[in-house]
């Protein structure tokens, strides 16, 4: 088969097509592993994300699987991000969302709340309804005609993707797991209106670059909605206030061709995993495996080629022997060539997973669901014992 580049391979995978390859991909690295392997061998050029280096996924030859010019469906202007107080080795600042956090000054850990604005109807009204209008100019790429030609060109060789943005995520984060629970039961009307507040932003602004007549090849929407025991919303206020909305999202997006739509949701998944299928979304990222043993064999013979599937890997496993990480890549390997899945860790690769297993991770992976076609080139490292190894199948 002649050669792909990352937009043909990523759109072939994904509708189950023939295709030079799978795509070598990764959601990504905390900042702290970065730091890490910089110690065990990774040049210091190497860094987190592409600003006056080489960025780590350059660095590890991965595929790309979303990109474009990118436009803002949330709040717009964003709140001032501003360090509110210094406790030492913590320090609380506002983020750009409005919300107080605790966070460590030196570790990528989950901050933890301290205050938010968002706390009744008057303060929804002060400072996150007016940030929700989609005719704000400063939600859409400056060099609008440049944008618009990324996303017309069919040939383009990487892909361009949307953002969908969120309906039940970010709300739970302006207020706060506990407030936003009590507000579905004591005063739904208003979670409802804020639902829809937020819905007609993204519909809006996904209308308007639609009408671009660009040609997009997927859209991710985010909602870290689940934890290890299960759903943040019950399946019923789920189905209740947010399917409706969802479809009206989805719907749109088919209606100009995009048929790729993906949820980003940590957690055990399961039982909104057939709400989601029925409200239009038709692939899960990043599949995390977590306690509850999630498993994308075991999705994909739940639900068959409708689930498409990103991610999947379990990143502990990174962190293991060499025989393991070799294990979990073969027993993926048929999912892989099936196609509509995508295998990578579950969540960014964390600091616990020694550079040398994640090189071998990545040898194995390029060699069994790569089959050593068409590949991009690895930076090279050291110490030696981290070059490439033979995988046995």
């Amino acid at each position: 088969m002649n050669v792909m580049n990352e937009r043909q391979r990523f759109l072939a995978t994904m509708h189950y097509l023939p295709r030079d390859r799978s795509p070598i991909c990764d959601f990504g690295f905390w900042s702290e592993t970065i730091d890490e392997w910089h110690n065990q061998g990774l040049p210091q050029r190497v860094i987190y994300k592409n600003y006056d280096g080489t960025s780590a996924n350059e660095f590890f030859g991965m595929d790309e699987y979303s990109g474009g010019p990118g436009f803002n469906v949330g709040l717009c202007p964003g709140f001032e991000y501003k360090v509110i107080e210094d406790r030492g080795d913590h320090e609380v600042v506002q983020q750009g969302d409005g919300v107080r956090v605790l966070r460590k000054k030196h570790m990528s850990s989950i901050p933890m709340h301290e205050g938010h604005l968002l706390v009744d109807r008057q303060s929804w009204k002060e400072h996150y309804q007016w940030r929700l209008d989609p005719d704000d100019p400063r939600r859409y790429p400056q060099d609008w005609d440049q944008a618009k030609r990324i996303w017309r060109d069919n040939g383009r060789a990487k892909p361009a993707t949307l953002w969908g943005g969120s309906l039940f995520g970010w709300l739970r984060d302006w207020m706060g797991m506990e407030a936003i629970s009590y507000v579905v039961y004591d005063d739904p009307a208003w979670f409802e209106e804020m639902v829809t507040t937020v819905a007609d932003c993204i519909v809006a602004s996904l209308t308007r670059v639609l009408r671009t007549g660009g040609v997009f090849d997927g859209c991710s929407i985010w909602e870290d909605m689940c934890y290890n025991g299960g759903p943040l919303l019950s399946p019923a206020h789920f189905k209740q206030f947010l399917v409706p909305h969802y479809k009206r999202i989805t719907g749109l997006l088919r209606s100009h061709g995009v048929d790729i739509i993906w949820v980003d949701c940590d957690g055990k998944i399961d039982d909104l995993l057939p709400l989601w299928l029925d409200a239009g979304v038709n692939c899960m990222f990043p599949i995390e495996i977590g306690t509850w043993g999630a498993d994308p064999v075991k999705f994909r013979k739940q639900y068959g080629k409708q689930l498409l599937m990103m991610g999947g890997f379990d990143k502990h496993i990174m962190a293991r022997s060499k025989e393991a990480i070799r294990a979990e890549v073969l027993r993926l390997a048929p999912l892989v060539e099936e196609g509509g899945f995508i295998g990578f860790a579950d969540h960014r690769v964390p600091p616990d997973v020694p550079l040398e297993n994640y090189m071998y991770y990545l040898h194995c992976v390029r060699e069994v669901w790569g089959h050593g076609v068409n590949l991009k080139p690895i930076g090279q490292i050291c110490p030696p014992q981290c070059a490439g190894h033979a995988v046995q199948r």
